[in-house]
């Protein structure tokens, strides 16, 4: 049975794990676009960048709702890379770095499961991420009901995060101060990742690549890439995507090898090594841009953009004959960055 969230101590456990969870599935969509060839699979390209920036968004929201409630959001922690393959943080999913393709799509429609109606919060053990957020929600308002919102909204209004728009969506980075904003923050994260009303295709924003459609939500949106149409106004859960077709290039994919190990090859191992010490470089200045120092959000900005130039050099050299090196996303402790 799940525990009620019913102490301000357990608000922000459960927010911390929110920030685990999200940070989770970064790796496997950074793995899934780097693999892809832009100009054979624009439209996987479109939709897993996307993704992955709404993913950041959430991981920031997640941030702000732990900082608002007096918390202190830690990022740079061997605990956020405990290796691949994993299980998402307290939940079910299994998540491995692969490239795009089917079995990449499988792991990614399992991730974005939306719940069924009427299913419970879950603040451990959940089947789905809106179960997760659910639970996070009912302690949310139960707290401010027992303790007064004054007492649970106890954080520095300083430490707030604001980002965006963004160039992949149109979702935003917005700062939580109270029960309201909060209460926003988890519907933005729930919605863009299941759909609004948890029954519907859309996420309630606009697809900025198409003006004139609705954003789709995650799990629809990987749903277009595997039934290879889109959806389109009318379309439902049940009714399927009805709108133009959508390609996908399988053979516009580089064949990374999945979870990635550390190479016996020196050239590939030192560039793996390379990779993993920008990467947690970025965890660094995300945790710093989140603890009291928000203008470092852009010197974070700046270091994801490193790590594509690192995974792509990844992903020329061969590991064997079938497969490409990939990047590892192995811890680097402070002392031993570069």
């Amino acid at each position: 049975m799940s525990q009620q969230i019913d102490t301000v101590d357990s608000l922000r456990q459960h927010l911390q794990w929110a920030i685990e969870l999200e940070h989770s599935t970064l790796p496997p969509y950074l793995c899934a676009l780097y693999s892809l060839d832009p100009a054979r699979n624009p439209d996987a390209v479109d939709v897993v960048s996307s993704v992955f920036v709404e993913e950041m968004i959430h991981l920031s929201l997640a941030c702000n709702l732990l900082n608002a409630v007096g918390g202190e959001p830690r990022l740079d922690t061997p605990d956020n890379l405990p290796g691949y393959p994993r299980r998402l943080p307290h939940g079910e999913v299994e998540l491995s770095l692969l490239p795009f393709g089917p079995a990449a799509l499988e792991m990614f429609l399992r991730l974005e499961k939306p719940e069924a109606p009427g299913a419970p919060g879950e603040s451990d053990h959940y089947e789905t991420i809106g179960q997760f957020y659910d639970a996070i929600e009912d302690g949310l308002r139960y707290l401010c009901e027992t303790l007064g919102e004054d007492k649970v909204f106890s954080g520095d209004p300083a430490r707030q995060v604001t980002a965006g728009p963004f160039q992949h969506t149109d979702g935003e980075v917005h700062p939580v101060t109270g029960l309201d904003s909060a209460l926003a923050a988890l519907e933005e994260i729930v919605e863009q990742g299941e759909g609004t009303a948890r029954a519907e295709v859309w996420d309630g924003d606009h697809d900025i690549f198409h003006p004139d459609r609705d954003e789709v939500a995650h799990y629809y949106r990987f749903k277009e890439l595997e039934l290879g149409r889109r959806y389109q106004r009318g379309d439902t859960p049940q009714s399927g995507p009805t709108g133009e077709p959508v390609t996908v290039d399988l053979a516009g994919v580089t064949p990374m090898q999945p979870n990635p190990r550390r190479s016996d090859d020196p050239q590939i191992r030192a560039a793996q090594e390379e990779f993993d010490n920008t990467y947690c470089t970025l965890l660094y200045l995300l945790e710093q841009a989140f603890t009291g120092q928000p203008a470092m959000i852009r010197d974070a900005t700046r270091a994801m953009f490193g790590l594509k130039a690192e995974a792509l050099k990844l992903m020329r050299l061969s590991e064997d004959e079938q497969s490409t090196a990939g990047p590892t996303f192995r811890y680097v402790a402070p002392a031993d960055r570069r």
